[in-house]
């Protein structure tokens, strides 16, 4: 069962229980964002205005697109404008022109109140409306094995929980290792289909020869090798989901026949004279923008609209620092076959850290760690209680803050001591059982007032 999600937070990795039992209370339902419209200032459509939807919105000269510009120095498919709920945000899709903002060309680029977007030989105005709009939150932190608390994934949880149950076309987007796989099986387990197939398909592991036969089959005979019929995985698929993650590397000669499929639901095999009707929901992923590829003649602009029914965008992990632990203690859980805890100095260390690979570097990561036994200490089935003996070397007299300082320079003293008895008091076989350097171990012995002779200290 789903639980309730807090707020999201960014900066510092917090645990993952914080504020339980203040979570319901915490959790807002939707959140109010600012409407925004694009004024065309100069061009053929001066005086036109755009509204600008919660969500990405496409610019460009090609008809489908959200905001058409009937200018000739437009790409088909030339930017994209996404409203979040605490920014806009304007990313160029490699158009031929370029995208501008203020006379700078851009990439991608946050966008305010007042900017003048410059595209081909159109300049619009970014103005707020008075009206607020309202973005839909998720009440769960989980949607199928996705999780996160934060409002850029409850967002995006709200969007998957209202198509699930629909048959629509969904595009999923995001970089490497977000979980776009994960989004693609969560639908299709929420969704009337999940009793029927969930097939899926890498389309960048598919050598160009075979794309054809993999999607649509063949029959005997159809070319050389062909020895007996093959299903293909749309076939596979009838009554099910089919998942084309990578969907930019399909060959161009096969995206016209697959946009045949949706459109008409039919497929011959390879070979065949006969078409089949097959009930197929699609899904397909893409880690690099299809709007770039249409532009640049590698991706059928008809497809690129058809596959785009619902787009959902999957954030980066460094844009939702604040969904680390839980995303971390979820991942242990699925680990390990026994409760793990995260020691509390290597979960705020992973804030830290850019994640370019995303979750899926996040999880190598705590695997890597459990594997060589530093990531992760195993939480006993009955722990032992502390002893009070401790209770004597607690600086009570003095404030918290002054006396866990207090506490970490008496341990490093008993460490070491306990260490260098063990060792013999050699300090380089010292230094190897803690895991450090000799020269840091050095170090600390001076800071807390030793000689390597004294406490018998010995060299290799």
């Amino acid at each position: 069962m789903n639980k309730p999600s807090g707020t999201g937070r960014t900066g510092a990795v917090q645990d993952p229980e914080f504020e339980t039992v203040q979570l319901k209370a915490a959790v807002p339902s939707r959140w109010e964002v600012p409407s925004y419209r694009l004024t065309v200032m100069e061009g053929a459509q001066r005086g036109v205005t755009f509204g600008c939807p919660v969500g990405s919105s496409v610019i460009g000269s090609a008809t489908s697109s959200q905001i058409c510009l009937q200018d000739p120095t437009v790409s088909r498919v030339h930017a994209e404008i996404s409203v979040q709920h605490d920014r806009v945000v304007l990313r160029d899709c490699e158009s031929t022109n370029g995208t501008f903002i203020e006379e700078v060309r851009i990439r991608d680029a946050d966008v305010r109140e007042g900017n003048r977007i410059r595209v081909g030989s159109t300049v619009m105005r970014v103005e707020r409306s008075g009206e607020m709009l309202i973005a839909e939150l998720s009440a769960n932190d989980s949607f199928g094995e996705m999780v996160g608390r934060s409002p850029a994934m409850r967002a995006v949880f709200s969007v998957l929980e209202r198509v699930a149950p629909t048959d629509a076309t969904v595009l999923i987007q995001g970089e490497t290792g977000t979980g776009k796989d994960l989004a693609a099986r969560a639908i299709h387990e929420n969704s009337r289909r999940a009793e029927g197939s969930f097939v899926a398909v890498d389309c960048g592991a598919i050598a160009e020869t075979l794309f054809e036969s993999e999607l649509f089959g063949h029959v005997r005979g159809a070319f050389s090798g062909a020895i007996s019929d093959r299903t293909g995985v749309i076939e596979e698929a009838d009554g099910g989901t089919l998942f084309l993650d990578e969907i930019g590397e399909l060959p161009l000669g096969l995206q016209r026949k697959l946009l045949r499929v949706l459109e008409n639901r039919e497929i011959r095999r390879v070979g065949s004279n006969r078409s089949k009707r097959v009930d197929v929901r699609l899904i397909a992923a893409t880690n690099q923008p299809l709007s770039a590829a249409v532009n640049a003649g590698y991706f059928r602009e008809d497809l690129f609209f058809r596959l785009a029914v619902v787009m959902v965008e999957l954030p980066p992990l460094r844009q939702r620092r604040g969904d680390i632990p839980i995303l971390a203690r979820h991942l242990l859980a699925r680990l390990s076959d026994q409760p793990v805890s995260l020691p509390a100095e290597i979960l705020a260390s992973l804030g830290s850290r850019g994640w370019p690979g995303n979750v899926r570097e996040l999880r190598n990561f705590l695997e890597r760690g459990l594997s060589l036994g530093w990531a992760g200490e195993r939480i006993p089935a009955d722990p032992k209680p502390i002893s009070t003996a401790l209770d004597d070397l607690v600086p009570t007299h003095m404030p918290l803050k002054e006396a866990r300082v207090a506490w970490m320079e008496q341990f490093d003293e008993v460490y070491l001591r306990a260490l260098l008895r063990k060792t013999g008091g050699n300090v380089s076989a010292a230094a190897r059982e803690a895991g450090v350097g000799r020269r840091f171990l050095q170090r600390t012995m001076k800071r807390i007032g030793w000689s390597d002779k004294t406490q018998s200290g010995k060299e290799d």
